[in-house]
């Protein structure tokens, strides 16, 4: 049997959106919510129809960053629903529309789903849900190469992949090997975005390096993947916490860095 990144496509429902930003990255901690979040509404901002789609179903975080919580623990969820139940309710925030499994059970409640139940709720959520008209759909995917990252793929084969990367040598290495992957899957990769690039000091401004340099021929640039933007890092009051920055301080280098970083991401696709 062939990786499940080899497995022919079945014809499948239209995707909620004519276009789809997979956000990935084989590490995690590198900020790829983050990314995901302030992209959605970057997008979001320069007038477009944007979803935003938490598809990190065992560790959702969008949640929090937008500023919601659910503290009843859930007893149950439908997989299999029909005609007016079907439909599954998003929530709007900061001119997007967001869904998550963190809507669906309690901040600190563990989801403990099976490979295929895991699958079926993320169809769930990508075809259930009622997105409206959209432009947009951007997906904040788990970091490695997992189930959940094939069955995205396998079900949205058209979706775009922006890779979010960390200067240090081991993010290279795990998205090396994520770049590989989606070679597999057939799928494109948009480019890459370079969080936590350096840290940007509140007083004087100057340009902090924190982590050590990556060597070149390492490097997914050097595997071709296209730079779309470097996000320094920031402090808490200057852009360094976990809301969108991009409305919350868009004039802070951080704020700026990421509506650059969707400027490039609208012109690569």
């Amino acid at each position: 049997m062939p990786p499940p990144f080899l497995r022919a496509s079945t014809p499948g429902p239209p995707p909620p959106a004519p276009v789809v930003i997979a956000v990935c990255s084989g590490k995690g901690g590198v900020g790829k919510s983050t990314v995901a979040l302030n992209l959605a509404v970057a997008l979001g901002l320069d007038g477009l129809r944007v979803g935003l789609l938490d598809a990190d179903l065992h560790a959702p975080d969008i949640p929090l960053m937008v500023g919601l919580r659910r503290s009843a623990p859930s007893r149950g969820w439908t997989l299999s629903r029909a005609g007016a139940k079907a439909a599954v309710e998003p929530v709007e925030r900061y001119g997007i529309t967001v869904m998550s499994s963190g809507f669906i059970v309690a901040e600190d409640q563990a989801v403990t789903l099976t490979a295929g139940l895991a699958g079926a709720l993320l169809a769930q959520l990508i075809f259930a849900t009622e997105w409206g008209e959209l432009d947009y759909l951007v997906i904040d995917l788990p970091p490695g190469t997992s189930d959940v990252v094939q069955e995205t793929f396998r079900l949205l084969p058209a979706a775009r992949a922006v890779i979010v990367v960390t200067p240090q040598d081991v993010a290279h290495l795990d998205n090396r090997r994520v770049l590989a992957a989606l070679s597999m899957a057939g799928a494109t990769p948009l480019g890459g975005i370079e969080n936590m690039a350096a840290l940007t000091c509140p007083c004087c401004s100057s340009r902090l390096e924190v982590f050590p340099p990556v060597a070149p021929e390492r490097s997914v640039w050097a595997a071709g993947l296209v730079r779309l933007g470097s996000v320094p890092m920031g402090v808490v009051g200057d852009g360094g916490g976990t809301e969108p920055v991009v409305a919350t301080a868009p004039e802070s280098p951080r704020g700026v860095a990421l509506r650059e970083a969707a400027t490039a991401v609208r012109a690569a696709v």
